[in-house]
């Protein structure tokens, strides 16, 4: 007893030497307590009119992300909010769903505010295990589901209520976020997205839209082909996680008709337009497979969805604006609106 107390007065005395000796230290101004860290935070907040523009700094990232918010029509009373993911640019560039589309118009009249994240490009708002030479550090996913919705709600003043609707690379991520994070949001939207990521069809499409178009490197994301993080993010793989959520699923068949065509060739006339279309053409007819694939998942699970399969179509927003109007129904109830 006596050689135990000896020693429990001896490790005190040690504490109380090596935290006198990190005072001293620090009054003298060398190394002391490490400060600590900064919290996720609202920055800034800039209004115009309607359109609030914040910054948002995240502590995961060490970084502040750029948030644009519609307000909704009555700013007076709270409100739910829909978060709108764009592609592979993440609204870093006019590929967005405000450049490219009228669905801010036609949210206007509606109460609700309307959630769009700019930066992130081919991150596919995921949390990836490295930094990234070319798209630095990528925490997402923590971004997402921990910092940024208590940080908007109180901002904001919303219901607490969310929605999420993503088009092409983020019609996986959302789906990606809504199993990380079951009940944050109460529907969620993926158009033209492929869900699967873990098998080759889903791994290739991520590593062209990475690699090909961003310029990342997916081994950075999830590690290398083997390793059991791709099949623990994969949406088809752990669809039973989406169980309760309201879904809505939309895809064209990779299929041209004639407006596509002019399409193309009015963006880029002559060879580099044909390029494209066809480039269009491929990528919808891959995601068309994908969403089967994860329709016959959720179909075995006995989970429901609403899809629209499209007998025709490519890879572009005017699709997206259309299939976006069609989904707002089950988006609006979610939330609790009428309209």
């Amino acid at each position: 007893m006596k050689r135990s107390v000896l020693s429990t007065v001896n490790l005190r005395r040690t504490m109380v030497v090596a935290l006198a000796a990190m005072v001293s230290v620090t009054a003298f101004g060398g190394i002391g307590v490490a400060e600590p860290a900064k919290p996720s935070s609202v920055t800034e907040v800039v209004k115009d009119g309607r359109t609030w523009h914040l910054k948002v700094y995240s502590a995961a990232m060490d970084k502040e992300v750029t948030i644009d918010v519609q307000r909704p029509i009555d700013e007076s009373a709270p409100a739910p909010n829909l978060y709108l993911m764009s592609g592979l640019d993440a609204g870093e560039s006019s590929a967005s769903w405000r450049a490219q589309t009228d669905v801010l118009p036609f949210l206007a009249d509606k109460q609700v505010n309307v959630i769009e994240p700019i930066g992130g490009r081919g991150s596919y708002y995921t949390d990836w295990v490295n930094p990234d030479p070319k798209l630095g550090v990528n925490k997402w996913r923590t971004f997402f589901t921990e910092e940024l919705p208590p940080l908007l709600d109180k901002t904001l003043q919303s219901t607490g209520r969310n929605a999420l609707a993503g088009v092409s690379t983020s019609g996986t991520s959302v789906l990606q976020l809504a199993e990380a994070k079951p009940g944050l949001w109460k529907s969620v939207a993926a158009y033209s997205g492929c869900a699967q990521i873990a098998d080759p069809l889903g791994r290739t499409a991520l590593k062209l839209s990475v690699e090909t178009w961003a310029g990342g490197k997916i081994d950075n994301m999830y590690g290398p082909a083997d390793s059991p993080l791709w099949a623990a993010n994969d949406p088809v793989v752990n669809a039973e996680k989406l169980r309760g959520t309201d879904l809505y699923l939309s895809t064209g068949s990779g299929l041209p008709v004639f407006e596509d065509l002019q399409w193309y060739q009015s963006d880029a006339p002559g060879p580099t337009g044909m390029v494209n279309l066809t480039v269009g053409s491929v990528i919808e007819g891959a995601v068309e497979q994908c969403t089967l694939n994860l329709k016959g998942k959720l179909d075995s699970l006995g989970i429901p969805a609403q899809y629209n399969f499209n007998p025709v179509g490519t890879h572009r927003w005017s699709y997206w604006d259309e299939t976006f109007r069609e989904s707002w129904p089950m988006l609006a109830r979610s939330m609790g609106l009428t309209s």
